[in-house]
């Protein structure tokens, strides 16, 4: 029997987004309409962001294991948080949980492992761009990472507080990211990480100007076979 996928989620569109994959690619594994059992508990964005913005990481770890507990309460055997920014937590929730994890950014660097790229672009919110989640995950597989300039890490991070999270997927913001991607790809990246889970969203793989890293889909993937061990 698979096992029960429990859902810490964090912003509504990425968690959606995760919860959607799973669902919708498990049949081809599973059988017509058949998926593990899959639970989500969700504290509102913003009382996240009070946290987030004063770097209060023992604060995001509190939420996020109230949230897990919770999760085994009602039976989930293993755990995924779809937002990257967050997981600048993940150690502290980890040795609290009642249940084992996986770890989004571990997800996309054993993808980007195997299809052999050994230098990734990040883009994300401003807390994850200049943060520890990738630099110290890739560099456990061998793997460095660059991240755009301040200007554009500042106009990523509103169009991802102000358009992406409320649901709004303009056409000039995902231009703009394909601009940022090139300006990353003359500087050597080889592909580029979709570090905030609502990034799939709105960056098209078919125009992008780097391959691109899913990190929701690559993380509900990772979940979804996970279960089926």
């Amino acid at each position: 029997m698979a096992k029960h996928i429990g859902i810490v989620a964090c912003s509504a569109e990425g968690a959606a987004l995760c919860y959607r994959t799973i669902c919708m690619e498990a049949p081809a594994l599973m059988g017509e309409h058949l998926h593990p059992e899959i639970s989500m508990h969700t504290y509102p964005l913003g009382q996240y962001m009070v946290y987030v913005r004063s770097g209060d990481w023992a604060g995001v770890a509190g939420l996020m294991v109230s949230s897990v507990r919770k999760l085994a309460d009602m039976g989930a055997q293993l755990a995924i948080c779809p937002d990257n920014t967050i997981h600048q937590a993940f150690d502290l929730v980890a040795t609290a949980s009642p249940i084992p994890w996986i770890h989004i950014a571990e997800a996309v660097g054993q993808e980007a492992k195997k299809q052999g790229f050994k230098t990734l672009a990040i883009t994300g919110t401003k807390y994850l761009m200049t943060g520890p989640v990738y630099p110290e995950t890739l560099r456990k597989l061998g793997i460095t990472c660059h991240i755009p300039d301040e200007a554009d890490r500042e106009r990523i991070d509103t169009v991802i507080f102000k358009e992406l999270v409320n649901g709004v997927f303009k056409e000039e913001s995902r231009l703009y990211f394909n601009a940022v991607i090139q300006k990353m790809k003359e500087r050597g990246c080889e592909a580029v990480v979709l570090g905030c889970t609502e990034i799939p969203l709105l960056v098209d793989p078919n125009d992008c100007p780097l391959p691109t890293l899913d990190s929701t889909r690559l993380l509900a993937r990772a979940a979804l076979q996970e279960s089926l061990k």
